[in-house]
């Protein structure tokens, strides 16, 4: 036997694959994390980083952590015990944070739509008109949910909050979604955002970057929640001395830093239609091969990850060993109760047309091996002529 997967192509939503300029980064040698040098990196990617979540009046937060980790401290820095919050869950990450909200004590209603399905304003507005005012702390919900491939209307959604419940916190998990889609931290009115850097920072895990309004600010130095290594007042208060509380992963700022360099290179909005085309193309791609998409609105499908169904008489989880074991490309289990039903692949961070390609030609010969009859290059063809539509920067 010839062995044809001698590199991996990392085709799941995080974490993602590296630059090589990124990577040269990280592998910097370490500097005083209380010295000048530290500090004029964390000024930039904190500086910087307010232009990524549109804010001009929000802070920014350096974490040392997963993006759960960020979550966390969303949770645990704003919501007293026993104080009412609402998730707005529509898939796995969705139940992270309600899993987050009771570990804390808060009293958590859950707002539960289909896997596949993107959270309805009507449905949320029907909800919110429960509470009375002041009774509703936080609303707590996704801007991209990668368990299922789900988009949320964060936009809408926020105003609703802020029409009805005016003093509500209005928390998005932004962990795989930033940089994906347009969010708009003041525009919208949002209070904490969370992104992390193995998704479309395109580096290495270790760091969450959490944003935080003025409405929030208040709230978090009035919080009684017990919490340490995620305490925020303690942080701002270094972070006026270009510090973080305790020791940063040094090498993934190293890495976030020259990320920044990439990401402003290729422009915010630029890097929107990237993600945009590539889940168009991968989306015309499975289709083509006889897959099912589980999203089937493309106005909210993520432009992150697609979710995928099979086709009849194949078992996802043996169609991903095949792709694995036969040709190095890893795609994305289901989670929760679509493991087994569904496979992801992801369009997210250091992704272009090249990867997309590998990733379908590869789904093909899968598929052919375990019996469907797939016609090879047809979805690969029908990912070409998405891409052909329009005009490729030349480098």
């Amino acid at each position: 036997m010839v062995n044809l997967a001698i590199k991996e192509l990392l085709m799941i939503p995080g974490p993602t694959m590296v630059p090589l300029d990124i990577l040269l980064a990280q592998a910097g040698q370490m500097i005083n994390h209380r010295g000048p040098s530290f500090k004029q990196i964390q000024d930039k990617i904190v500086t910087k980083g307010r232009d990524l979540f549109k804010t001009k009046n929000g802070s920014v937060f350096i974490l040392t952590c997963s993006g759960t980790g960020g979550m966390e401290a969303a949770v645990v820095n704003t919501i007293n015990p026993g104080e009412q919050v609402l998730v707005l869950k529509v898939g796995e990450f969705g139940e992270r944070f309600v899993k987050i909200c009771k570990a804390f004590g808060a009293v958590v209603d859950v707002l539960s739509v289909e896997p596949g399905q993107a959270l309805q304003p009507t449905a949320v507005a029907k909800q919110l008109a429960n509470y009375a005012p002041g009774n509703l702390k936080a609303v707590l919900f996704q801007q991209n949910e990668t368990s299922t491939g789900v988009l949320n209307p964060v936009k809408e959604i926020a105003a609703l909050i802020r029409k009805q419940s005016p003093d509500t916190l209005v928390i998005v998990d932004s962990v795989s979604g930033l940089l994906t889609a347009d969010l708009q931290m003041d525009a919208w009115d949002l209070d904490v955002v969370c992104a992390g850097s193995q998704k479309a920072f395109m580096t290495a895990p270790g760091v969450a970057l959490l944003a935080v309004s003025s409405r929030a600010m208040k709230a978090i130095e009035a919080c009684k929640n017990p919490r340490f290594y995620f305490d925020l007042v303690a942080a701002k208060k270094f972070l006026e001395t270009g510090e973080t509380p305790w020791t940063p992963a040094i090498s993934v700022i190293y890495g976030m830093d020259k990320a920044y360099d990439l990401i402003f290179q290729e422009g915010v909005e630029n890097i929107f239609k990237r993600h945009e085309l590539l889940m168009k193309a991968t989306r015309a791609g499975v289709r083509a091969t006889g897959c099912k998409l589980l999203v089937t609105d493309e106005r909210v499908a993520s432009r992150a990850v697609t979710a995928i169904l099979p086709p009849e008489g194949v078992d996802a989880e043996a169609l991903r060993k095949e792709v694995k074991n036969k040709w190095g490309v890893v795609f994305a289990a289901g989670q929760g109760a679509l493991k087994g039903k569904i496979f992801r692949i992801t369009h997210l961070g250091y992704t272009d047309p090249k990867d997309t390609f590998a990733a379908l030609a590869c789904l093909e010969m899968a598929l052919r091996s375990l019996g469907s009859p797939v016609e090879l290059g047809k979805g690969v063809a029908a990912a070409q002529e998405a891409f052909m539509q329009v005009e490729p920067v030349v480098a």
